[in-house]
């Protein structure tokens, strides 16, 4: 289909951008992996586009004071291919490996992903296990919204009206920790039907930290705390797991019923665990 009409502007400084999206009907684009196909079947019809293509500054991968920093504009290639990325943040570069194919991963950025919040996106379930923060941008504000309290719902997220993702900003990992990013991927999308993340530090051979996130199974990405805690605590794997998906609400499809995903959920946070697991020393 073709989208409706639209006016299109591309502002060359980020505060000229804050001041387009502070009023009226407009969408910001970034890579336009979601906003484009949304426009083309109708599902999104702005009066205006604000193209952020020739903002300064939006970029990057940066580190200092143990906190990775992305600009929202940072493509999902350069996340996978990043050397501070790799060395600091090694969980991320794995996730950003698992999404779509490689077109999308050189046009597609971080920014427009997380705010965009697809349920099934691969980046939630890092970057909650990450524990990462978001600093959120408008005219007239300037905050920082922890992960686990920034994805809200289906497509829903904790940004209000004007403000724009500027950066994600992940804690450095512990040298000694174990990650891993285990995925189902829908055969037609690439998208997770569900996928997990996991990050494990071991002393003595036994697990003193597991972070566990979960995307694809509800309508948010989540911390499967209870089974993180199990971990701790020194039950089995297969005991911990079991819990993942507990007091949650599940997607279903007509590809995934809801018990299949929870018990995808299950088996993937399984094999993510151990694999990081292995990798902790």
């Amino acid at each position: 289909m073709i989208p409706n009409e639209f006016d299109y502007t591309a502002p060359a400084t980020l505060q000229e951008a804050l001041s387009l999206v502070a009023e009226g009907d407009r969408k910001i684009l970034a890579g336009g992996m979601s906003l484009i196909p949304l426009m083309k079947l109708r599902l999104a019809a702005p009066a205006e586009v604000v193209d952020l293509g020739r903002v300064p500054g939006l970029g990057g991968i940066t580190e200092s004071d143990g906190i990775v920093r992305i600009g929202a504009m940072t493509t999902h290639h350069e996340v996978e291919t990043s050397p501070v990325i790799r060395a600091r943040c090694p969980l991320l570069g794995e996730t950003a490996s698992h999404i779509g194919d490689v077109q999308v991963r050189n046009i597609g950025t971080i920014g427009g992903s997380v705010a965009h919040a697809d349920p099934a996106a691969d980046y939630p379930a890092a970057l909650v296990a990450l524990e990462a923060k978001f600093r959120l941008v408008s005219a007239k504000s300037d905050r920082v919204v922890e992960a686990s309290e920034f994805f809200l719902d289906t497509f829903t997220t904790a940004l209000e009206p004007g403000e724009i993702v500027l950066e994600i900003q992940a804690p450095v990992e512990d040298a000694a920790e174990g990650h891993r990013y285990e995925k189902v991927a829908h055969p037609a999308s690439g998208f997770a039907v569900v996928g997990v993340a996991a990050r494990i530090k071991k002393t003595a051979g036994k697990i003193t930290m597991a972070r566990i996130g979960v995307t694809g199974m509800g309508p948010k990405a989540f911390r499967a705390r209870r089974a993180e805690e199990l971990l701790v605590s020194g039950a089995d794997i297969a005991t911990a797991v079991a819990t993942v998906g507990e007091g949650e609400e599940a997607n279903s499809d007509l590809y995934a019923d809801a018990d299949y995903r929870r018990h995808l959920a299950r088996v993937y946070a399984a094999r993510a665990v151990t694999v990081a697991a292995s990798r902790a020393s």
